[in-house]
């Protein structure tokens, strides 16, 4: 697959859009994603058991490597004395709430990732892309 193909992919994924066609919106509320994309139909859960798991994965995997950015930033900024209070009680809040802010992201972009690794065929489809 082209590089620029990957890039347009993952770009029209981080903005919440389809990946295939940058058409939208993909979600009605921020935990309800539709079935397909209104404007090429492609179907947003392509079918397989165990498909949504890909997404939480991806959730899972973005909050720890945030929680863990935001923790070595706090412990290199505030070295020799970092506060481990803090970062305890901000850990746990940031465990709860990151996957809740990344929730619609990990959906998008495990769609993104999918379509790179299996392109979308005609029976993917609701209509004609």
């Amino acid at each position: 697959m082209p590089l620029h193909r990957i890039v347009s992919l993952t770009a029209r994924a981080l903005r919440l859009r389809c990946p295939n066609c940058g058409g939208g919106p993909l979600f009605t509320g921020w935990f309800r994603m539709r079935d397909r994309c209104p404007a090429c139909g492609l179907r947003l859960e392509r079918g397989e058991q165990g498909y949504v798991v890909g997404a939480y994965m991806f959730n899972i995997v973005a909050a720890e490597l945030l929680f863990a950015a935001v923790a070595a930033g706090v412990v290199a900024a505030t070295w020799p004395s970092p506060p481990w209070t803090a970062l305890q009680w901000g850990g746990a809040g940031l465990m709860i709430g990151a996957p809740l802010a990344c929730y619609p992201f990990s959906k998008t972009l495990f769609l993104a990732f999918d379509c790179m690794f299996r392109p979308p065929q005609p029976e993917d489809f609701d209509r004609p892309a």
